[in-house]
């Protein structure tokens, strides 16, 4: 399959990590961040790490929409759905979230009409066949999704379709990579930039990264030897004491982004003054709101939104996963009260989340390992 067989191609993967070790100064310590869950999924499913030098550090950043939202924004939402004749709407990733009562599967289980929809436009059908109910649809994820949120606005306005809202969730990525750099404890050399968010955004809105901050950082795909490619960009930027963005992801990502999907954005939604990240707080401008035009639309305008803040259970330690200060498997809870199965934090929920990555592959391979070496011989 082009653009995906020759990024899984063996002798390419083995000399680019021989590439790496190469460029790799045995002196120094790399600590890159990897800002979108998609590459924590790809790092821990392909065993990146184990090819790469004990020098260079992959740190797991914020790039999980699911991770961010805060439990609040969760009950908030589930409040709203259960006043009569509501159908919750959401996509299948949000389904295990807990809020602090339960999760929306839980809900569900309680008698609350909730459904999983693969797309917005799904939302806006449960709308059509259900002139009787109102559908909310609780809207997630960074720029990759808010323009599909956008044009579905669109669409209601344009048919009059009354009985729908979006309950938007919709955050950016720029404000949160700036919060981690302002944070006094973290130690963060470059950056392996989200490519998903970058064909909406573009490279262009990176570009204080590099001139004000002193940081290199790469636009990278999501196969192996993508983020091997920009890993070998990366330390030959810090190498030479150079600082700029650059794009390994040229297939999928134009320099400029998708002018048709920002002019939707544009269009329906709107930078909020403040909204709340989890381990990350309050951060201003770091969240789209639905504009004026479209308020009848607006989960938040048209019903009670009790504005629920609530921290996460005392044990969990979410936040400083999100941030990089700890690894999935340091957090006291991991594998232990905390698994896919039964999450206690979101980032054990989402495939994209780095708890649920690396218990899927890391944890079960170490117990794997484990369970062969204690067999008795000829077992």
């Amino acid at each position: 399959m082009r653009f995906v067989d020759e990024f899984r191609e063996p002798e390419l993967i083995h000399r680019t990590a021989e590439e790496i070790r190469r460029l790799a100064d045995p002196g120094r310590h790399y600590r890159l961040m990897e800002i979108c869950g998609g590459h924590t999924h790809s790092i821990y499913r392909f065993g990146l790490q184990d090819i790469l030098p004990r020098n260079i550090d992959l740190i797991h950043g914020p790039g999980c929409p699911v991770c961010v939202l805060p439990m609040g924004r969760i009950d908030d939402g589930l409040s709203i759905a259960e006043q009569p004749d509501v159908i919750f709407a959401a996509f299948g990733d949000m389904m295990r979230v807990p809020g602090t009562h339960g999760s929306p599967l839980e809900y569900k289980a309680r008698g609350m009409d909730v459904r999983i929809i693969y797309s917005p436009s799904d939302a806006l059908k449960l709308a059509r066949n259900n002139p009787d109910k109102h559908v909310l649809f609780f809207a997630i994820g960074f720029e990759t999704t808010a323009p599909s949120t956008a044009l579905t606005l669109m669409r209601a306005k344009a048919e009059g379709l009354r009985n729908f809202s979006v309950f938007c969730n919709h955050v950016t990525i720029i404000p949160a990579i700036r919060a981690i750099l302002d944070s006094p404890d973290m130690r963060i050399d470059a950056f392996i930039g989200p490519g998903h968010v970058s064909t909406v955004i573009g490279c262009r809105p990176y570009g204080w990264i590099a001139s004000q901050e002193g940081k290199p950082i790469v636009v990278t795909g999501f196969e192996p030897l993508d983020i091997l490619q920009s890993i070998v960009m990366l330390l030959r930027q810090l190498n030479q004491r150079h600082c700029a963005v650059e794009n390994q992801y040229k297939r999928a990502v134009p320099w400029e982004g998708n002018s048709a999907a920002l002019r939707a954005m544009a269009e329906a939604f709107e930078l909020r003054p403040f909204f709340e990240w989890r381990g990350l707080g309050f951060i201003s401008q770091s969240a789209l709101q639905i504009k004026e035009g479209y308020a009848e639309w607006d989960a938040e305008r048209r019903f009670a939104v009790p504005g629920i803040r609530v921290t996460d259970p005392k044990a969990s330690q979410c936040g400083e996963v999100l941030k990089g200060m700890l690894k999935p498997a340091q957090c006291r809870l991991f594998g232990k009260e905390c698994t896919p199965e039964r999450p206690i934090g979101a980032l054990m929920v989402s495939s994209e989340g780095s708890c649920a990555a690396y218990y899927n592959y890391e944890h079960r391979k170490a117990q794997t390992l484990t369970k062969l070496a204690s067999a008795p011989v000829g077992a």
